[in-house]
């Protein structure tokens, strides 16, 4: 199946004190590990406002105010293919066998795949597919922000986020808001 794969980096950092996503972390930059970790995409690109030389393709958010609800917009509204992996730049623990895992669990009737925990959806280092922008578009027309509220009205592939970090790592769905939020190993 061709996807695309796409990360999002264009919050502020203002926790982080630093561009999250060129922080160095175990010898390359938080990016870097979220765009190996998508290496098998038919596409990769970062969504961002402000330019990432040497990463490829970037795109700006095509709204603005809406938070990780703007980056999917851009992402759904930029990507080739129908099934779009989710990621913030600070997830440097997914991996290309979740992505392979992640795309085997989409089907033709839903509209995203997430991983949940006591009714909380993940919607980073999520599936979401392309058909959706318009509906995300809509949101962001209304001001209505909110992941959660989007996750919880549409058609989902629900996994458990617990067996998900069993399998995957207990990291898996680690952003990073600070340096310290960094597991040492």
């Amino acid at each position: 199946m061709q996807w695309s794969g796409a990360i999002l980096a264009g919050g502020a950092s203002s926790r982080f004190g630093q561009d999250k996503a060129l922080y160095v972390y175990r010898g390359k930059p938080l990016i870097a590990w979220v765009l190996q970790s998508m290496a098998g995409a038919s596409e990769s690109f970062v969504v961002a406002n402000r330019p990432y030389p040497g990463l490829g393709t970037v795109y700006p958010d095509l709204r603005q105010g809406g938070d990780t609800l703007t980056g999917l917009h851009a992402a759904l509204a930029h990507a080739r293919y129908d099934w779009v992996a989710i990621a913030a730049c600070d997830q440097p623990f997914l991996t290309q066998d979740f992505w392979q895992f992640m795309l085997s669990q989409a089907r033709p009737d839903r509209r995203a795949v997430v991983a949940a925990s006591g009714g909380f959806f993940e919607p980073l280092g999520a599936l979401y597919h392309r058909s959706l922008e318009p509906e995300v578009l809509r949101r962001l027309e209304l001001g209505e922000f909110k992941m959660q509220a989007l996750l919880h009205s549409i058609p989902l592939v629900v996994l458990d986020k617990e067996a998900l970090e069993a399998r995957f790592g207990p990291h898996l769905f680690l952003n990073a808001n600070r340096p310290q939020d960094l597991p040492d190993f």
